[in-house]
């Protein structure tokens, strides 16, 4: 079994805000399911910040292909970090989306806002998420708890047999 090096609270740590960040990303993507009414096209539109790119994402030739990728992404995102299943790669897809997220509305002086739960100056809830995506990036908690846990289980159990 590989280990990590950390304590149990520094890996029961990480492997909470795994859980947490994947179920945000895992409800959203949910939400957009079971709302028949939800397109990107009105976020795209708004944007204030590379207006001409997101304006063409939110085009009517191209703007179902981003509704259901953004759709995948936050559900596949959300069940790879629930499940501890690639995480790696569910955090850069993870932080992918949320650079999108955060390009197409940054919170710098002299941008408007737009519909915002506060007043955010440089640093918001999106750039908060995606610099604890970097941080489960960087950490070998694959080896903690979770599907691929059990996989390099069994496979370090065959080599050793």
């Amino acid at each position: 079994m590989k280990t990590t090096g950390f304590t149990a609270g520094q890996n029961a740590s990480l492997v909470l805000l795994r859980v947490l960040i994947g179920w945000h990303f895992f409800y959203e993507g949910i939400l957009k399911i079971y709302n028949p009414a939800w397109t990107a096209k009105g976020y795209l539109l708004s944007a204030t910040f590379l207006q001409p790119f997101f304006r063409w994402l939110a085009g009517d030739s191209i703007i179902q292909w981003v509704d259901t990728l953004n759709i995948v992404g936050l559900l596949a995102v959300g069940a790879a970090l629930l499940l501890g299943l690639k995480i790696r790669w569910a955090a850069l897809g993870g932080m992918l989306l949320l650079a999108f997220y955060y390009v197409a509305h940054p919170p710098f002086p002299g941008f408007e806002q737009g519909l915002t739960e506060g007043s955010y100056w440089i640093v918001n809830k999106n750039l908060i998420e995606l610099a604890a995506l970097v941080v489960l990036y960087q950490f070998p908690i694959y080896a903690s708890f979770g599907i691929e846990n059990l996989f390099s289980r069994k496979s370090d159990n065959a080599i050793t047999e």
